[in-house]
């Protein structure tokens, strides 16, 4: 039986900026997939969700990641022609974020790889 623990921030009346955190626990396994599927039977153990979770977290950042250069390219090239170093910087510092967050992936794309091979295991 699989679980999941969540943590739900609610605004409840009359105290609009006090939060209320809850906590629900939540049975997983019987939530339907495909017709005559449900998540139990899909991922029979705990190593198939967390290859897929990591396979599509992999590429999440990828995405991310090209948005961020895109969007510090684009930044870097309108800053360049204006007297504001305030915005050249921000653009380089979201292109520098971004080439360290990418370095960040590829290791950790990389020490799978390794525990991989050290371990027999198929992970990704």
């Amino acid at each position: 039986m699989w679980r999941i623990i969540a943590l739900i921030f609610t605004r409840q009346p009359p105290h609009h900026i006090i939060g209320i955190i809850k906590l629900i626990m939540v049975d997983i396994s019987k939530l339907p997939l495909t017709p005559g599927a449900d998540i139990g039977t899909k991922y029979t153990n705990f190593g198939t969700l967390v290859t897929l979770i990591l396979k599509n977290g992999l590429t999440l950042a990828g995405v991310i990641l090209l948005v961020l250069i895109l969007v510090g390219g684009v930044m870097y090239i309108a800053a360049a022609g204006g007297d504001d170093p305030k915005k050249l910087a921000s653009a380089s510092s979201t292109i520098t974020s971004a080439l360290i967050g990418f370095l960040v992936i590829f290791c950790s794309y990389f020490i799978i790889q390794i525990i991989e091979v050290i371990t027999g295991l198929k992970i990704l």
